[in-house]
């Protein structure tokens, strides 16, 4: 969910998953924040499989401070109420988390064929589980790099096939390639150190 406060008008979105890197358009003067659910968590009104790649919904106006959800006028919630306005989502069954997901991720064998297993995470993330490790493996990567390991040492550790496969894979889920994201880091990192105190 994004909350954007743009030339006088708030409104909220609900964002799905990606199964490349995109740019965000934030015009100047305007304010955001995002509230991002953990991997299986989802609204069962708006499933992640039809949000996905950019198939964004904005939940209509109630009022200049409110949106209509499932029938209800919702205050558009802050940096500092996020919380709170979670559990009232979920307190109301606006927002579902399926444990069959978590155990996934966490490895722990089910009782399901693997072709039931596939299709449930599919329903509830809106991606495959190999998508998912894709991605979450290139974010382990991108750290690395972030963190001054070099290239052939992160293609290692990431545990990529070889340079290629490692730039074509950073290209795809972050947006960037390995060059790119540290010419990016070393910028951050000269313009902190040559701040004045």
């Amino acid at each position: 969910m994004v909350v954007t406060r743009h030339e006088g008008k708030t409104s909220l979105t609900v964002r799905g998953p990606e199964t490349k890197a995109t740019t965000a358009d934030c015009p100047a003067h305007g304010e955001w924040f995002a509230i991002r659910f953990k991997l299986g968590t989802f609204m069962p009104l708006l499933r992640p499989g039809h949000l996905r790649d950019r198939n964004d919904v904005t939940l209509p106006n109630a009022t200049s401070r409110s949106f209509w959800l499932n029938g209800s006028a919702w205050e558009y919630p802050n940096f500092e109420n996020a919380e709170t306005f979670v559990k009232r989502l979920v307190h109301d069954g606006l927002i579902a988390e399926d444990c069959l997901v978590s155990a996934v991720l966490l490895g722990q064998p089910q009782e399901l064929t693997t072709r039931t297993e596939q299709r449930r995470f599919l329903q509830v993330t809106g991606m495959t589980r190999g998508a998912i490790h894709q991605i979450e493996r290139a974010r382990y990567a991108t750290n690395l790099l972030k963190h001054g390991v070099s290239n052939l040492d992160a293609v290692y550790e990431a545990g990529y096939y070889d340079q290629a496969h490692f730039t074509r894979a950073l290209k795809r889920w972050i947006g960037q390639t390995p060059a790119q994201i540290i010419r990016a880091e070393q910028q951050l990192s000269f313009l902190y150190n040559t701040k004045s105190p």
